[in-house]
């Protein structure tokens, strides 16, 4: 570090204490105004901001007039996730629900052809971007390489001032084709430049799905099985929307009603989702594994196992937060539709990889900690794992690298992110503007 550089750190740091003194609001004052932090109510629903058509979610519903938890449900546009996941079967399906996010109709046919071969022979980086832009400060952050590389391929574009819905639908297809490649030649950058290993940049094949070209960019021998394929396919389609309200997706409606371009508005997606409130679930699920497999001797035992969550509970292990990370959801209840698709494809990703004993801890957890939790902060609208309870297990078993964990979230919810961004530039007219209090004392 500089000496610019320190005495600006040492200045910041002596100035923090006065930051906090001036800016610091009494909570109590939050319940005078009657001001719902965070845009939820007392009792955690979201505070109503918009409609949509993209996606419905579904955690209660009213029995005998009283709202009541309920097994969660997910549609987008129209069709039941479950329902969507089933009639795929064998098939590698992410480009055909990406097609149904924009355009709100299943493709078929010549229709579905036409699209995957958009998104194949869209997967081309301008002349030389991987190496002066990606590989230029390589960053272990593969989701600020990430948004560097689309805030630099507006300069690309010729067309960039140009908010007109057909503009803005090939944006958000050519950047949907793109992600991926710009997660995974971040990563090798990074791989090489910082942590001294062997380069190897694969092109993508048009010919391949997205899950499939992921897998195969990423490996050195660029081969994969079909359960391979077919499960992080599946992991892309339970990660591509989840309503409006979600703190990624509100940010592209909000930055979309200011008028402001496709590239600029996912970027600002990209740092939304990156927050681990948001996006990194997964790599703290993660974590949490290890650190249970190093501290309790037989992971068999389920009271062994159940002693050592009742102490993470207390914030007497781990990270001291008091949380088991994968469990309970901000909307969802008494399941998460997407962890129950999901789970079945996690185990037989884990028995071809011979991971059973893994996936038998995961299982205990599961059965586990609902109920602790319940028990311990009186919860009794349920608790249950959410997607990324199982997601980061799914990747360690693929090899992927812990640090592209949250950016195959964001190359699935780019899908969801541009669906919004239509929407908001179809329907909506205003900025989105919400009011602040103000609580400042006039001094003179």
């Amino acid at each position: 570090m500089n000496e610019l550089n320190m005495n600006l750190v040492g200045y910041a740091e002596k100035n923090e204490g006065l930051c906090r003194k001036n800016d610091e609001v009494p909570k109590e004052l939050y319940l005078k105004y009657n001001v719902n932090r965070g845009l939820r109510d007392l009792n955690g629903n979201g505070v109503i901001t918009g409609l949509t058509h993209i996606s419905k979610i579904k955690s209660f519903e009213k029995v005998n007039g009283v709202k009541t938890p309920c097994d969660g449900e997910l549609w987008y546009r129209g069709y039941n996730i479950r329902t969507i996941i089933e009639e795929l079967g064998d098939e590698l399906g992410f480009e055909k629900v990406a097609y149904l996010l924009l355009m709100g109709e299943i493709p078929e046919g010549e229709t579905l052809k036409e699209f995957k071969e958009i998104i194949g022979y869209s997967r081309t980086l301008p002349t030389n971007f991987t190496r002066d832009v990606i590989m230029k400060a390589p960053s272990e952050d593969i989701m600020n390489s990430m948004t560097r590389s689309i805030l630099t391929l507006a300069s690309y574009d010729e067309s960039i001032r140009d908010n007109s819905l057909s503009n803005s639908l090939r944006q958000c297809i050519q950047l949907i084709s793109l992600f991926p490649l710009l997660a995974v030649y971040g990563y090798h950058a990074f791989n090489h430049y910082e942590n001294g290993e062997s380069m190897y940049i694969h092109r993508p094949d048009p010919e391949l799905s997205t899950a499939e070209n992921l897998l195969m960019m990423l490996r050195p021998d660029k081969k994969y099985t079909k359960t391979e394929a077919k499960v992080l396919d599946t992991a892309l389609i339970l990660h591509m929307e989840h309503g409006g309200g979600n703190h990624s997706t509100f940010t592209t409606h909000v930055v979309t009603s200011s008028g402001s371009d496709t590239y600029s508005t996912m970027a600002a997606a990209m740092s939304s989702l990156k927050g681990p409130k948001h996006g990194g679930a997964n790599i703290k699920v993660m974590e949490m594994m290890e650190n249970i497999k190093a501290n309790v001797k037989d992971l068999t035992d389920k009271e062994e196992v159940k002693k050592y969550l009742s102490d993470m509970l207390d914030g007497k292990v781990f990270d001291g937060k008091g949380l088991i990370y994968g469990m309970g959801h901000a909307v969802y209840s008494l399941s998460d539709p997407r962890e129950r698709i999901f789970k079945g494809y996690v185990k037989k990703l884990a028995d071809e990889k011979n991971k059973d004993k893994d996936m038998s801890l995961y299982s205990m957890i599961e059965e586990l900690a609902p109920i602790l939790i319940a028990e311990k902060r009186h919860i009794y609208k349920g608790v249950s794992p959410n997607v990324d309870f199982y997601s980061g297990f799914v990747y360690e078993m693929l090899g992927i690298p812990r640090e592209l964990y949250t950016a195959i979230f964001a190359i699935a919810r780019i899908a969801g992110w541009s669906a919004h961004r239509i929407e908001e530039l179809v329907c909506t007219d205003k900025i989105i503007r919400p009011a602040y209090v103000s609580i400042m004392d006039e001094i003179r």
